[in-house]
């Protein structure tokens, strides 16, 4: 019997959920999710407390967190959730998102994503691959990394 195939979501513990989604879904050229119609049913069900809810950039949104997903993605497409911790982040992650792209424009995204709070790290090369590491607004780490097309894969 096969193994059973699952979907995931990548979930990263942060101070300010909603504002690292945002800085992630500009990021990645994604989509924050808006959850505003469910937390409404929710509210007026009674199923949801009203101290569970804020509001962010207008929107009723989940205190916790949020999530952003691909534009063009499935409703079960990987998606990371970004939920609110008391605990600031205090050592190297051991998972890290790589954003692949193509080496023209890997240059073009360090340097945006810098302007926009990011900080660079160090700049990595092993064989023809590179890479830059950076760091999110909260010290998330993550990589910038040309794909390289004639790697005979």
């Amino acid at each position: 019997m096969a193994p059973t195939a699952f979907t995931f979501e990548v979930t990263v513990d942060s101070a300010d959920p909603h504002a690292l989604a945002d800085w992630w879904a500009e990021a990645l050229g994604w989509e924050v999710e808006n959850d505003e119609a469910a937390i409404r049913r929710d509210v007026a069900e009674g199923r949801v407390d009203e101290a569970e809810i804020t509001t962010h950039n207008g929107v009723l949104a989940w205190k916790a967190g949020t999530a952003i997903r691909h534009p063009e993605g499935p409703a079960r497409a990987p998606r990371v959730l970004f939920q609110l911790v008391p605990e600031p982040k205090t050592t190297k992650n051991r998972l890290h998102l790589d954003i692949r792209t193509t080496p023209n424009e890997a240059t073009h995204l360090v340097e945006r994503l810098t302007t926009n709070g990011a900080a660079l790290l160090h700049h990595g090369r092993h064989g023809p691959y590179t890479w830059t590491t950076l760091t999110d607004p909260e010290g998330n780490e993550l990589c910038v990394v040309p794909e390289v097309l004639d790697h005979g894969r």
